[in-house]
């Protein structure tokens, strides 16, 4: 170490691929690289180690701030807490600091540190890298800016830095990416349209069709992440059917030439502004060679005893045996007229705990059921039916058997060492009628009292209630028919429904119930919201029948709504306080609903009655 703590010999170690954790050194310059909108703009440095010099360097945008704080002057020393290094013209790594910590500012330090050297490349061999250096710290030790034309990180030309460095031609769709300089996922933005990214693939989505008045496509979507971000690319068409047996979850692409748009933040819960799309012109190579800076693909399993207590639609990452596996069925759609494929699995751990996993299509047919396979699901959506709660994939899910982890390992060492045959409760199993209910009895008055729904998660309780009103209106409405999606659908009024979440239109469209009823007991009265699956499973008939007969016989449907009024039902209800404004308001809706069952209806009141009187008690 010299003077002031620089990591002598840091830059040649870096050149020469190595790594050396949290160096230190003095920037001597910094350039910024104009481009269009603030997300586009990007800071060269010239750097010292006090032996050497380097203009390879360039500053994450996640650290502009820093330079606009004027915190990173002339001469100022920091600390490099986290950097990668891409290669380019392969011999010459770009040095992107990440993140970084400032030791002492330029104006305290004043000077240059030792007598640095411009880099050579290869390192200790003069040749024209070593040339271009010396020009670049000629002109550009303090701030500057000298331009040039062979690529320098630090004086690139004006046609190279304002579009983020790296040039990637069109017409070579079979070019070798890994010989251009790649970008940090969180460098890109719309304002650029040269580079190339290193990614990890951490899920791929199955492939979606569609067919509406201006034709037919089909689509499908990566998420793909590096150690700066995360970002989504979806191909359609032509790009769906180039790349999609190409991709493959985590494993490590280099990729240029996508367009880069605003992302929709309805649909995904990536911590990026901004989505890509695929063009004829994209450049996709698989990265042979993965070096330790591309981070692996994270997760946070939760034991499966714990989804029982989580939200419908909550998203979960789970490893689990799978102790059975049903046959594929095929059915029918009633909607879409369309051949559905689906397998039930059931999973467990070592929480002693079991969930069902519900898998569709090619995931259904190519499932391995009597391997009994260790299953990783990451990103998985929880679902919630007659007080149960199940598992699904979703576009974003990622789905591997059989994983070379240690987890993976821990949980087949505990299934095949007694896990098999232990005592198991499953999260999924449904609640039935009347006592065989797992949820605390009360009216509604006592859950008034209690302020149930009123904390951060919501509350559940069964009741003994009967149906007062059904509310007509809105009862009924039309869905999208894509299996996957329920969003109402807006008709165009020309034979077409479009659906806003697909960005899609259809000739056709799905029923789906939304009824809104109000149900009381002997203390008070209250409305509750009854879902498809569960209002289906009350009135006997599907959606389709209920809605047909509200567009074609409103007057049937509206007396076979009426002779409901008057009938009693055990309900299991889910209530939460929501704020519409400032007003808070309960809101409940119905988890599952089932005829009283009066004989143990029945034996429950006389069980009340014993401990309220104290019959019965020694």
């Amino acid at each position: 170490m010299s003077s002031h703590g620089l990591t002598v010999g840091f830059l040649q170690e870096i050149m020469q691929g190595n790594e050396l954790p949290n160096p230190v050194v003095q920037i001597l310059g910094m350039k910024r690289i104009a481009g269009t909108g603030e997300q586009s703009e990007r800071f060269r440095l010239l750097i010292s180690d006090s032996k050497y010099l380097y203009s390879y360097a360039m500053l994450g945008t996640q650290l502009n701030d820093l330079y606009k704080q004027d915190k990173l002057t002339d001469n100022s020393i920091i600390r490099i807490d986290r950097y990668t290094t891409s290669v380019l013209n392969e011999k010459k790594r770009v040095l992107i600091i990440v993140e970084l910590t400032v030791l002492k500012e330029g104006a305290l330090v004043g000077e240059k540190i030792g007598d640095p050297q411009p880099m050579t490349y290869p390192p200790g061999q003069a040749g024209s890298g070593g040339q271009e250096n010396s020009r670049a710290t000629s002109t550009n030790t303090s701030a500057g800016g000298g331009t040039i034309s062979n690529g320098s990180a630090y004086g690139a030309t004006r046609s190279t830095a304002s579009s983020g460095g790296a040039s990637v031609n069109s017409s070579a769709a079979t070019m070798s990416l890994n010989d251009s300089l790649t970008h940090p996922i969180s460098s890109l933005s719309p304002y650029q349209n040269k580079w190339v990214i290193k990614v990890r693939v951490m899920s791929k989505s199955g492939i979606r069709t569609w067919s509406n008045a201006k034709g037919e496509g089909k689509l499908f979507s990566m998420d793909v992440m590096d150690e700066t971000g995360e970002i989504r690319i979806t191909a359609f068409k032509e790009q769906c059917d180039r790349f999609y047996e190409m991709i493959e979850p985590d494993k490590v692409y280099f990729i240029s030439k996508c367009q880069m748009k605003p992302a929709n933040k309805q649909y995904s819960s990536l911590k990026n502004d901004y989505e890509m799309t695929m063009t004829n012109d994209t450049v996709i190579q698989e990265c042979k060679d993965v070096d330790g800076s591309m981070p692996e693909i994270q997760y946070n399993f939760v034991p499966i005893s714990q989804i029982a207590n989580m939200e419908p639609n909550a998203m979960v990452d789970v490893i689990g045996m799978c102790k059975d596996a049903g046959d594929v069925t095929r059915f029918t759609a009633k909607t879409s007229g369309r051949e559905l494929r689906k397998r039930e699995l059931t999973l467990v751990d070592s929480s002693s705990a079991s969930v069902q996993l519900t898998l569709w299509g090619d995931d259904a047919e190519n499932f391995p059921a009597s391997a009994n396979p260790v299953v990783l699901i990451k990103g998985g959506r929880v679902s919630e039916f007659g007080g149960g709660k199940t598992l699904g994939l979703i576009g974003g899910s990622v789905m591997k058997l059989n994983p070379d982890m240690e987890v993976a390992h821990k949980v087949r060492g505990w299934f095949e060492n007694g896990g098999s045959s232990a005592s198991i409760s499953s999260v999924s199993a449904r609640t039935g009628g009347g006592g065989g209910f797992n949820t605390e009895w009360m009216s509604f008055q006592e859950a008034k009292d209690r302020n149930l729904g009123a904390g951060d998660k919501p509350d559940y309780f069964q009741v003994k209630a009967m149906i007062h009103t059904i509310k007509m209106t809105n009862a009924v409405y039309k869905a999208c028919p894509q299996a996957d999606c329920n969003k109402k659908v807006i008709d165009q009024e020309n034979g077409q429904f479009r659906c806003e979440k697909c960005n899609a239109e259809f000739p056709n469209f799905k029923y789906r119930l939304l009824v809104n009823m109000l149900i009381g007991d002997w203390t008070s009265n209250r409305w509750i919201t009854v879902f498809t699956e569960l209002a289906e499973e009350m009135f006997g008939k599907t959606s389709q029948e209920i809605g047909s007969s509200f567009e074609y016989q409103k007057q049937e449907a509206e007396r076979f709504f009426g002779s409901f009024s008057f009938k009693s039902f055990v309900f299991k209800l889910r209530t939460k306080v929501e704020y519409f404004g400032e007003q808070p308001r309960n809101k409940s809706s119905a988890v599952s609903a089932a005829p009283v069952n009066h004989k143990e209806y029945n034996a429950l009141l006389i069980k009340d009655i014993q401990e309220l009187t104290g019959v019965g008690k020694n």
